[in-house]
């Protein structure tokens, strides 16, 4: 994983795990790599990993189960509100994107579409 100079690299991780989660990479209820395997797949430090870990208990995507590890949440609501902000995320930064570019606003609807077609 490369990772952005201007976020910090906590907020990377969680970003890389939510999509994780959405994609069914890592299923609801089950186990996901340890803090020490994630920190050498992600070539980050232990404790940068377990901040954000910390941080996704704290929002009820995770929990913990002591002495066996973190799981992913089963709260298919919570899962559903997490892919929205995940995808109002991403919206953003390409209407952004395309206000740099010059394009207003009412356009960027008609330009997608085009797109996609």
């Amino acid at each position: 994983m490369e990772f952005k100079d201007n976020i910090p690299i906590y907020l990377q991780i969680k970003q890389y795990l939510y999509r994780q989660i959405i994609t069914g990479k890592l299923q609801p209820g089950k186990k996901i790599p340890s803090v020490r395997d994630l920190a050498v797949q992600l070539t980050v430090n232990v404790n940068t990993v377990q901040r954000a870990l910390q941080q996704m208990n704290v929002e009820g995507i995770l929990y913990t189960k002591r002495g066996e590890g973190n799981f992913v949440t089963s709260d298919t609501d919570l899962l559903a509100q997490t892919k929205q902000k995940l995808i109002n995320s991403e919206l953003a930064k390409f209407v952004q994107s395309m206000k740099e570019l010059g394009v207003e606003s009412d356009q960027v609807s008609t330009i997608l579409q085009e797109y996609i077609k």
